[in-house]
């Protein structure tokens, strides 16, 4: 890895360019009439996971995209994302159990850290997952590398630390196909911190949009109606 591909903290003016994403809703309302020919689900269950510090409203719009092109799309009903993936990752590997036990597998849609937490729930439950799509999720450092990683360091926490334990993650191979949504233009998460080098099943998509405004992309919200779609190892 050269010097260009080291992830970084987002420098502040990019976080500034964060209050673009107002523009990304009226975008997505316009895309209405194209997205309504994006590819169509039958039925398959779609667990969605928010941001760090965000809930299931965070979600909400683009559960009703995935609704309306035919899947069954669930909140993951855990309240707040804490940050805390020791804790919440058995919490959601749970949920995800509660759902397939319907229909297995399904699809998982995480947004940032809710794509760190998908990733890592196909790591441990393969059989479980049929494919993840993240958006502008962080697979290398953790916060080390967003806009977020001085509130960690305020409070004590040692990022260092947590880097080390992502890295290890990777010594059991995720297989899971991954389509990995990221944006250079990402104020929060820095899009280095979004490109997974070491797993074999993941296709890296680029996007122009805030990190706050992927949730609301039209281009995005193609991209997962493409991904979830494709046949399995397209």
């Amino acid at each position: 890895m050269n010097d260009q591909d080291t992830p970084r903290p987002p420098p502040p003016l990019r976080l500034l360019g964060e209050a673009r994403a107002v523009f990304e809703l009226p975008r997505l309302l316009m895309s209405a009439p194209s997205l309504a020919s994006a590819p169509r689900g039958h039925g398959e269950h779609v667990l969605v996971l928010p941001g760090y510090g965000a809930s299931d409203v965070s979600t909400r719009v683009l559960r009703a995209f995935l609704r309306r092109l035919g899947y069954r799309p669930h909140a993951w009903e855990l309240g707040r994302n804490t940050g805390h993936v020791g804790a919440l990752l058995p919490r959601v590997i749970a949920r995800v159990e509660g759902i397939a036990n319907r229909d297995a597998p399904i699809f998982l849609v995480g947004w940032s850290l809710g794509g760190y937490l998908a990733r890592e729930v196909a790591r441990e439950r393969p059989d479980l997952v049929r494919s993840v799509v993240t958006l502008g999720s962080p697979v290398v450092g953790g916060p080390k590398y967003t806009a977020v990683a001085s509130s960690y360091r305020q409070r004590g926490v040692d990022l260092d630390a947590i880097e080390a334990v992502v890295e290890a993650r990777y010594a059991k191979t995720l297989r899971t196909p991954v389509t990995a949504i990221y944006s250079k233009a990402d104020g929060i998460v820095d899009w280095r911190a979004c490109i997974d080098r070491r797993s074999p099943n993941v296709r890296h998509v680029e996007v122009s949009a805030t990190h706050l405004g992927l949730g609301f992309s039209p281009d995005v919200y193609r991209i997962v109606a493409e991904s979830l779609a494709s046949p399995p190892g397209a």
